[in-house]
């Protein structure tokens, strides 16, 4: 039986289909929890930029867009009256998400395969793959 569940979202289309079929599993399931993450990056400022655009405000623009990126499927959780905590990870995406799955005894995460572009993907790989990887617990991957 499952009770708590890890959902990454991206702001994509499919992050939001994870999304609602996390709150189904957790509704059919009775007292299932959703813990809904988005994760970014560290943010990096350096060589002009740095004149224009400190550290501590670089940071508060990618926490008011991870914000952004949590809203939607937030809603969605909430209007499925579905328990959750929400929380917005920093680090390297694939492995803080896997991180954070363990450290809260997560029996799953969901996420889905496709993220904003696929030029994203090209370079920087799929960070949903990466996810499979670093994880201890089962990963379902929504399309």
């Amino acid at each position: 039986m499952c009770n708590k569940l890890l959902v990454a979202v991206d702001g994509s289309a499919t992050a939001i289909r994870a999304a609602q079929y996390a709150i189904k599993l957790a509704k059919e399931n009775g007292s299932v929890s959703i813990h809904l993450v988005t994760a970014h990056e560290e943010p990096r400022v350096y060589g002009e930029i740095a004149v224009y655009v400190t550290p501590e405000k670089m940071a508060e623009l990618q926490r008011e867009a991870a914000e952004g990126v949590l809203e939607e499927a937030e809603k969605l959780i909430r209007q499925a009256a579905v328990p959750y905590t929400r929380e917005i990870l920093v680090g390297p995406v694939a492995s803080v998400i896997a991180k954070r799955a363990d450290e809260l005894g997560c029996d799953s995460i969901v996420i889905g395969t496709r993220g904003m572009t696929a030029i994203g993907n090209l370079l920087m790989g799929s960070v949903a793959t990466k996810i499979v990887h670093f994880a201890h617990v089962p990963v379902t991957l929504v399309k």
